[in-house]
């Protein structure tokens, strides 16, 4: 079923690049690798019967509408913004008169990502009822309360950053205030804690192997995707100002800021 997943992904992604090579925008590629995990997680629980039913349901309904959410704020961001993602105008810039074989590259490598990020969703679905101890309904009620607490704090973040943005008085300016007070990327690690419900709820059935998903996003998020430029862009664009932001407040766990 993976396999004929990354195919629907691939599918779904060919056709944004097509859109993306048309009007220069490869931000949507971040739309699209959210959208294509909506789609496997739905499908997934509607078709693998294996898992008990309160699983499927609660899979099927807490991790679609996590993706789905993100899917909504990204597509958002994309539609406000007038010029293309920094991110992938320096990629564009870089591959040159390559750019167009270089990002259909790109977008069939996040098919495969999506599917990455997946895997944690099948795996579970793919327990049978036998498999899953006795105590599997504390594990899940576990897991929902992280869920819950990452997409209330998720939401909250990119709200507060979204409205900040809106007004033209903020302009190079950092956003400091609710969640951002206590961190640089309180959006970066709401998204990590997310991850863990996966694997407490993995607990349940034996599958232990899934602890290595927060791992993955942390250095995904530290290290590689997220906040190394993130960082770099908020320091060109607003100097000073995002500095002093950096030495008073905690770069990613939410903390009391220093004085």
């Amino acid at each position: 079923m993976l396999w004929k997943l990354f195919l629907l992904d691939a599918a779904i992604m060919t056709l944004c690049w097509l859109f993306a090579t048309q009007n220069r925008r490869a931000g949507l590629v971040d739309v699209a690798w959210s959208f294509c995990i909506v789609i496997n997680v739905l499908l997934c629980a509607v078709l693998i019967d294996t898992a008990p039913l309160m699983i499927r349901i609660f899979i099927g309904c807490f991790s679609a509408l996590w993706f789905l959410r993100l899917s909504w704020h990204l597509l958002r961001r994309y539609l406000h913004e007038q010029q293309e993602d920094r991110r992938y105008a320096h990629m564009r810039q870089a591959m040159g008169a390559y750019q167009h074989l270089g990002f259909l590259a790109f977008f069939i490598f996040q098919a495969g990502l999506s599917i990455l990020f997946s895997i944690p969703v099948w795996s579970l679905l793919n327990i049978s009822a036998e498999q899953w101890s006795n105590s599997s309904t504390l594990y899940l009620c576990i897991a929902a309360v992280i869920m819950l607490s990452a997409f209330i704090g998720e939401v909250l973040a990119d709200q507060q950053l979204y409205r900040f943005k809106q007004n033209p008085e903020h302009q190079g300016k950092t956003m400091d205030q609710g969640l951002w007070k206590y961190s640089r990327h309180p959006n970066y690690f709401f998204e990590w804690l997310h991850w863990f419900a996966y694997p407490i709820l993995g607990l349940a059935a034996g599958l232990y192997l899934l602890w290595i998903y927060p791992v993955l996003m942390f250095l995904f998020l530290y290290y590689v995707t997220g906040i190394p430029f993130s960082e770099q862009q908020a320091l060109k664009n607003r100097g000073q100002n995002y500095l002093n932001y950096q030495k008073r407040t905690s770069i990613f766990i939410p903390w009391k800021p220093k004085a």
